[in-house]
């Protein structure tokens, strides 16, 4: 019998039987929320800067990513019952509330690089269809770009909010959704990487963990913030029961990590030798920059095509982690945690508007950022990457919610290691980011 608050149909006597590809779903939205478009700023700068030797990082922090992942697809298929209902059980209201609002901060900040990416994506594919029709305008002075609107933020908004209230299946369409845009990334990305023709021998010699530097940079760091998703893992165990995952499901569920874990690992290195291949050494801030230096290596088709991996990975992440921020924070309230409830949708549309408000404010005050809106995210980052962590670990422990499928030595030893990388993440982004920032804002 399906849990109580399961959104799928009831489960079958013969799931144990059916082929792997009818095993994946959850683990699919999930890596749509790790390859965004800070995964492929990051990765795009790490492999530009360091080769191919940091291909170590993105495997370390996809394992990380695939262990968390799995022990989330554990507790909502054998206990049926909401992550934060039972935080709420065992410690009280007030440690799901802060688990709540810290995810809802990190996904509005999330939400406003994705605005971002997908305003950048499509600026680049219409200027380049205006220049193929011979109506390029003439260069824009800075004056103009200022107050130039940016209209596809606002669509690709009311088009997400069409999808999240005007849908009854929210999670069936949201599945069929993120395997056409996964499938948009792969052959994007994969494409972009024949493009460039890495060199085997500079791979083979490059790739051992040692032979790179041993500093670990900001960008470096930032790879691993981007592809070890903490919010993104925890949400899995949510995602299972809309599926009408239960115990029996279990074997799905772990194909169903692992292949998410490929795609997850696969995209953001054929990112990353992209880079290392035909942007080595050059200075990268933003994804146009990427865009724009791909252009005279392989020409406007090939810019196209990265543009439209960088719509695909926008715009899935896009729904996804507004869906994070607005479903946890309403359950964490007592206000329902399942696409059949209304607060769970109501603050979903609340991340995606603060997202939109913050990208349009800093695109028409020419990349003044919302100081404030940034430091309150980081702060939640800082405070909640590793108390979601250690929340999962402390649940997916105890015998009295798992019962004889607790985490097992292995499990554990790989979530202990990502728990202490989130502690060194967090403490990066208090020491280097968080703090100065404060002390500037103290000065002024």
């Amino acid at each position: 019998m399906n849990p109580p608050d399961s959104a799928g149909s009831p489960a079958s006597p013969h799931r144990s039987a059916r082929r792997w590809w009818q095993s994946i779903g959850p683990g699919l939205v999930t890596a749509c929320v790790v390859i965004g478009p800070g995964s492929i700023m990051t990765s795009s700068k790490v492999g530009a800067a360091d080769g191919f030797s940091k291909t170590w990082v993105v495997v370390a922090a996809v394992l990380f990513m695939l262990a968390y992942v799995q022990m989330a697809a554990k507790l909502g298929a054998v206990t049926g019952r909401s992550t934060l209902d039972l935080v709420t059980e065992r410690a009280g209201r007030w440690l799901a509330v802060l688990i709540g609002v810290s995810v809802f901060l990190i996904a509005s900040m999330y939400q406003f690089g994705n605005n971002l990416g997908v305003q950048t994506a499509l600026e680049e594919v219409a200027g380049m269809v205006r220049t193929a029709l011979g109506k390029a305008p003439p260069p824009e002075t800075s004056a103009q770009q200022s107050v130039s609107f940016p209209i596809w933020i606002v669509v690709l908004n009311i088009l997400a909010l069409l999808f999240v209230f005007g849908l009854h299946n929210l999670y069936a369409a949201l599945e069929k959704l993120m395997m056409v845009l996964v499938a948009i990334m792969l052959g994007s990305f994969a494409i972009n990487l024949v493009f460039a023709q890495p060199d085997r021998a500079t791979i083979l010699r490059e790739l051992p963990p040692w032979t790179g530097s041993s500093e670990f940079s900001l960008a470096l760091l930032g790879l691993v913030g981007t592809t070890f998703v903490i919010p993104a893992a925890f949400y899995q165990s949510y995602l299972v029961r809309f599926k009408g995952w239960t115990v029996r499901d279990l074997d799905s569920g772990l194909v169903d990590s692992r292949v998410s874990a490929l795609l997850m690992c696969g995209i953001t290195l054929m990112i990353m030798f992209t880079a290392a291949s035909v942007l080595r050494g050059k200075e990268l801030n933003t994804a146009a920059d990427v865009a724009n230096q791909l252009e005279p290596l392989f020409g406007e088709s090939g810019k196209l095509i990265f543009c439209l991996g960088l719509f695909a990975a926008a715009f899935s992440s896009f729904i996804v982690n507004s869906m994070i921020g607005g479903f946890l924070l309403a359950d964490s309230l007592g206000l329902g945690g399942t696409p059949r409830d209304r607060f769970p949708r109501v603050l979903t549309a609340a991340v995606l508007l603060t997202g939109m408000g913050m990208a349009i404010y800093i695109l028409m005050r020419t990349g003044v950022a919302p100081v404030f809106a940034i430091v309150a995210a980081q702060a939640a980052t800082v405070l909640a990457a590793p108390l979601l962590a250690g929340t999962l670990l402390w649940l997916t422990n105890l015998p009295s919610v798992m019962g004889e499928h607790r985490n097992g030595p292995v499990l554990n030893a790989v979530g202990i290691v990502g728990f202490l990388t989130l502690i060194g993440v967090a403490a990066n982004i208090l020491i280097n980011q968080l703090g100065p920032t404060l002390q500037k804002l103290l000065a002024d």
